[in-house]
């Protein structure tokens, strides 16, 4: 999806027709997306909630591409939302993500000294298969944490779901020795040691496909709804 003028705000307002059904989503033999640590996740459960975090920001940042850009390992983050009553996939949610750069930092806040920065932040539309698209990095690490992007779903100016998406813990490690990455220490909190991640993370953690050298795409399915 390309870069829109329309503004995060109309995009809340203008969701009127993204709780009808466009078609089901794969409920059948085929209504699973895997990860390497958490297992198969049906397209239809409910995706856990998780915690917002200190660093949301409520923007106009309707874009596809998050990199301004900055440097580092590229991520496509391919998320697909559906409804969990009626397993179909809803058009025009807003999707909002936002995550911390390779550095560890985010944009925007005092407490990283970005304020005025936007990278790294933005919100897409899905289509009528349910699906918003970013181009991103794959996150970095900083003390405390482990690798995660942070989701809200807004329905009819509503938020429906709001979570962390986690990453393999063998493609963490990997990510963490490419130079953009790299620091004195490696990451110090593992998926398993995160305040987190054991009670969300199986549930929440992406399919990776692709490699350090080339990028990733990492998919997964947002159950929302009753």
């Amino acid at each position: 999806m390309t870069e829109s003028s329309v503004t995060r705000r109309g995009l809340l307002r203008g969701t009127g027709a993204g709780a009808a059904a466009l078609g089901l989503a794969s409920c059948g033999e085929n209504s699973a997306s895997s990860s390497s640590e958490g297992g198969p996740t049906p397209d239809c459960v409910l995706t856990p909630e998780g915690t917002e975090g200190p660093y949301y920001l409520d923007l106009d940042l309707s874009r596809g591409d998050l990199t301004e850009g900055r440097a580092g390992v590229p991520l496509r983050l391919d998320l697909t939302v559906v409804d969990t009553g009626s397993c179909a996939p809803i058009q025009d949610a807003a999707v909002d993500v936002w995550h911390a750069d390779p550095d560890g930092t985010y944009s925007g806040t005092e407490a990283h000294g970005t304020v005025g920065e936007t990278y790294l932040r933005g919100v897409q539309l899905t289509d009528a298969d349910g699906r918003a698209e970013f181009d991103t990095l794959y996150p970095g690490w900083y003390s405390g944490r482990t690798v995660h992007i942070h989701v809200k779903v807004h329905v009819e100016g509503e938020t429906v779901h709001t979570g962390q998406l986690y990453f393999p813990e063998d493609v963490n490690g990997e990510v963490a020795e490419v130079a953009e990455y790299a620091r004195d220490s490696g990451p110090d909190t593992a998926n398993a040691d995160d305040m987190f991640y054991p009670s969300t993370g199986a549930g929440s953690t992406l399919d990776l496909s692709g490699s350090v050298d080339q990028g990733f795409t990492a998919s997964m399915v947002l159950g929302v709804g009753g």
